[in-house]
């Protein structure tokens, strides 16, 4: 199973684009990755990862969402072998667009595992936060539902309450903090606050320059990476 050295980013493009212009951001992304020396997660739609991971060659491919289905029977899910097999390293699950009761998470988590991929879970508070860490996921993107898409960041008592939630059940997560992350800044203080990773949506589609975007967004990630080795 690959692994995630921290801090990491993720570019979570979600149904926003596809195709050309998935392709396009996954370039970009990869070559800032690359250039920042810092690993990216970057997810798309399912029929363009194979595209995407053939364009790139520094991303963490990941999944949208995955079933937890075993080979056979099971008509348009998606299956976790078929997403080893092209060569998908890891998958989100539970989004807020896309919740799974706590049974299913615990069963796709487990099939996940089973396959070698890596399970990045999403919760909406610290209760949530808790009870899904218990499943032992490989991370949680910790983030209020009600501040998805609307460019307004977690305070900082969000965020410390989720970190503690998660880290008291186990401590190996890796824990994102993403909700309204669309600046540099954004970056430093939620990596200052605790967290592993961080990253964006609509900060990042809706930004006129995608380069300009990411290489705020990741170089103020590898900056504060540099600081804390200093």
């Amino acid at each position: 199973m690959a692994s995630v050295k921290k801090p990491f980013f993720i570019v979570n493009p979600k149904s926003y684009i596809y195709g050309d212009d998935a392709v396009k951001l996954a370039k970009i992304a990869d070559e800032i990755a690359a250039e920042k020396h810092l690993d990216c997660l970057f997810t798309g739609q399912l029929i363009d990862l194979p595209r995407i991971k053939a364009a790139t060659s520094h991303l963490i491919i990941t999944a949208q969402h995955m079933d937890p289905l075993l080979p056979g029977r099971g008509m348009g899910h998606v299956l976790p072998e078929a997403l080893k097999a092209a060569d998908v390293e890891a998958v989100v699950l539970n989004h807020a667009e896309n919740p799974l009761e706590i049974g299913v998470l615990d069963k796709t988590i487990t099939r996940a595992k089973a396959v070698g991929l890596m399970t990045i879970v999403c919760s909406d508070t610290p209760s949530e936060s808790r009870a899904i860490a218990s499943l032992h996921p490989t991370m949680m993107i910790c983030e209020p539902t009600s501040l998805i898409g609307t460019g307004s960041i977690s305070n900082d008592d969000y965020i410390k309450a989720t970190n503690d939630a998660v880290r008291s059940v186990d401590p190996d997560i890796l824990i994102m903090q993403a909700a309204g992350v669309s600046t540099g800044a954004d970056v430093k203080k939620v990596l200052a606050l605790g967290a592993d990773g961080t990253g964006g949506t609509s900060g990042i589609i809706n930004a006129p320059d995608w380069r300009a975007k990411l290489m705020e967004m990741m170089g103020a990630m590898a900056a504060y990476k540099e600081a804390q080795l200093a």
